[in-house]
Parts: structure tokens; sequence; C-alpha cells
């Protein structure tokens, strides 16, 4: 199944220039690299990223991530995947940019 992390510019040049990261500040505080499903994604930039442009969305299979990753209760009560471990960038099988668009993210065609 894959997974997806949204990445700002600066946050994606990171773990391109050092091949791993430890995530987004939030991630850091919370000590995990937080992913959405593709169920969840849209709600996940709706609600922490509004607006935001510049962004990129990464695609991991949750399976090759083996024990660090973990199925934990947030929002709404939803399980969501948190990584306890860096993000490695050869973790990485795609990523797109999510370009803003009147306003809204748009999300590639091919999610599953």
């Amino acid at each position: 199944m894959l997974i997806y992390k949204i990445f700002r510019a600066d946050e994606w040049a990171v773990l391109q220039a050092n091949g791993e990261t430890r995530g987004a500040p939030v991630d850091v505080a919370d000590g995990f690299v937080h992913f959405s499903t593709a169920a969840q994604v849209a709600e996940t930039a709706a609600k922490h990223f509004a607006k935001a442009a510049g962004l990129t969305l990464l695609a991991v299979e949750s399976e090759a991530l083996g024990d660090a990753l973990k199925w934990e209760e947030s929002r709404g009560g939803a399980l969501f995947p948190h990584l306890y471990r860096e993000l490695r960038l050869a973790d990485v099988l795609w990523a797109k940019p999510l370009p803003l668009i009147d306003g809204a993210h748009r999300f590639p065609d091919d999610l599953t």
C-alpha cells in the first residue's frame, strides 16, 4: 500500500541533499514522520498546507518500512501511518509536484 508525505520545498531539498530526514518541524516535535493514506492526504493538505504553494508529494511503499511504521489513531479516530525512524530518500518511490490551482491542491490522478 502506498502512503504519502507532503513536503515544503525546503524540507524536500533537505531529504534530497542528505539522503534522509527526520521530517518537517511537526514531525521532529512529535518524534515520528507523519504520513497519510490516499484517502486521507487531500484532507491533510487542506488542514495543514492550506494555500501553500511549492509543495511536493512523496509516495512510499508502507510494507517496505517494516516495524518502524506504526498505524496510530489520529484525526477523527482514523488510523494514520507514522514512521519511527528517519525517512530515507531510498524509501521514496516517486515525488511529484503538488500544484496549487485556484486555491486548492491538485493531486495526481493515480493515487492508490
